[in-house]
């Protein structure tokens, strides 16, 4: 199984500023160089700029996001507008219903799969630690969520399936970085995106915890993603040391141990690997 690549050219930061954290999108500005001299370029950059977060906007929200002048975001969301892939509301604008009709046809094989699998893993975890529960992959230094079980007291928490959080400041992301490459840490590194005073913000200090997490197979988050909020992950591998992905469990500091819940998450880890290799052997054997 691979695991799933980025699936917008997009980076996404977290601000702890406020009761509620927020992720700020902030768009690759190479990557709009390259190609700012095509409308097309710019169209992908405005649609880029909605995220799970920040799904209504209106024209200067964007045009900040989008490092474009406000006339330009304006006159390619009228013509975004007029071909149903953006919706307005007065002065607001959303994705719009013919984006959704696309996203039907694209497919995603290996977080399919991976999301299939972890399924009944994610709801017997739920049902033993009663607290959010969260699956994600890693994504161009991003952990990206690819699905999350909550109950009625769930945290407050900016993860949301099809959202994106810097790898360094989450209990997955960083769970996913320790048994990465070289190359992944060398990047990931030099683009540190702490979101509260608890992030990782320095390379020497994102070295340390990955070696510990590669020494104890298990990631916190310590009010690193939002004040209040602490999670712990496990990488999910295969016995041939393959990286799939991360399963975590999430909730308050006032009431939830991380530490405790350990033992349950280890388990669900291996038994999504376990899922996953017998799923392997299976399709190696049949095709």
């Amino acid at each position: 199984m691979t695991i799933p690549r980025a699936l917008a050219p997009v980076q996404s930061t977290a601000s702890a500023t406020g009761e509620r954290t927020n992720i700020q999108l902030t768009i690759d500005r190479g990557r709009m160089d390259r190609g700012s001299s095509t409308s097309v370029a710019k169209a992908l950059a405005v649609l880029s700029s909605f995220t799970p977060h920040a799904h209504t906007m209106n024209v200067t929200e964007i045009a900040r996001r989008t490092n474009l002048p406000k006339s330009t975001a304006h006159r390619l969301l009228a013509v975004l507008v007029e071909w149903g892939m953006v919706t307005r509301l007065g002065t607001t604008y959303s994705p719009g219903a013919r984006l959704g009709e696309l996203a039907s046809l694209a497919t995603n094989p290996g977080a399919q799969e991976l999301q299939r699998i972890a399924t009944p893993y994610l709801l017997d975890l739920y049902e033993k630690t009663h607290e959010t529960v969260n699956l994600c992959v890693l994504a161009e230094g991003d952990a990206l969520y690819i699905d999350k079980i909550h109950g009625h007291n769930g945290v407050d928490s900016p993860v949301c399936v099809g959202g994106r959080l810097p790898a360094t400041n989450t209990a997955g992301g960083k769970a996913l970085l320790a048994f990465s490459g070289d190359d992944v840490l060398s990047r990931v590194g030099r683009n540190l995106r702490p979101a509260t005073s608890s992030s990782i913000s320095t390379s020497g200090q994102l070295a340390s915890e990955l070696a510990a997490i590669r020494h104890s197979g298990i990631a916190y988050d310590r009010q690193e993603t939002k004040p209040g909020m602490t999670c712990v992950a496990v990488p999910i591998c295969t016995w041939s040391g393959e990286l799939i992905g991360a399963i975590s469990v999430s909730g308050p500091v006032r009431r939830f141990p991380p530490a405790k819940a350990v033992p349950v998450v280890r388990a669900a880890a291996a038994g999504i690997a376990q899922r996953t290799q017998q799923a392997s052997w299976q399709h190696h054997l049949s095709g």
